[in-house]
C-alpha cells in the first residue's frame, strides 16, 4: 500500500503531531498505569483499523515488557481471562468510546466500573488517552500510513 501523504514531511500535520505530543506528554505524567494506556491505544487501533497504530503500540507494549498473550488477546478481551476488572473497564470504554460515531454511546455501567477502578485523575487520563489515539488513528488511516516497519521508541 502506497501513503497518499507522508505526515511526517508534511508542514501542517508536523506541527500538529508536536502539540499532540505534548498532550500524550500529559497522559504518560498522570497515575494512569503504563500497561493500561497501551491497552487502550492497541483496541481503538485496531478497531479503527489503523494497522501504522496498531504495529507501534503492541511493539512498544512488548518492549516495555507486556506479554505476547495479553498482547494476541487484546482484540478478544471479553472472553480472556488475562485482564485484570481495571483493565477490562478501561477497554470496555475505549470499545464504547471509540463506537460513538456508529450510533452507540459510553454506557452508565461501563463509567461505572470506570470509577469503581480509576480516580478523577486516572479517569480524566483514560478520556485523553482515548481522544488522542482515535485522532492518531484517523490520521494514519486517511493518509495510508504503512504499518510494519515501526522500531520500539524511534519516535523517542
Amino acid at each position: 500500500m502506497e501513503p497518499r501523504l507522508d505526515l511526517m514531511t508534511n508542514p501542517v500535520i508536523a506541527g500538529l503531531y508536536k502539540r499532540l505530543v505534548m498532550a500524550e506528554k500529559v497522559i504518560g505524567d498522570s497515575t494512569l498505569p503504563a500497561a493500561t494506556h497501551e491497552l487502550i491505544k492497541i483496541r481503538a487501533s485496531q478497531i479503527n483499523g489503523c494497522g501504522y497504530c496498531t504495529d507501534m503500540h503492541t511493539k512498544d507494549a512488548a518492549h516495555h515488557g507486556e506479554t505476547s498473550v495479553r498482547l494476541n488477546l487484546v482484540a478478544a478481551w471479553h472472553e480472556a481471562t488475562v485482564f485484570t476488572e481495571a483493565e477490562r473497564a478501561a477497554l470496555a470504554l475505549t470499545e464504547e468510546a471509540t463506537r460513538i460515531a456508529d450510533g452507540g454511546k459510553v454506557s452508565d455501567e461501563t463509567w461505572a466500573q470506570v470509577r469503581k477502578h480509576y480516580d478523577e485523575e486516572q479517569a480524566g487520563a483514560l478520556i485523553g488517552a482515548i481522544a488522542m489515539i482515535n485522532a492518531w488513528n484517523r490520521m494514519n488511516v486517511i493518509a495510508r500510513t504503512p504499518a510494519g516497519s515501526y522500531v520500539p521508541g524511534q519516535w523517542g
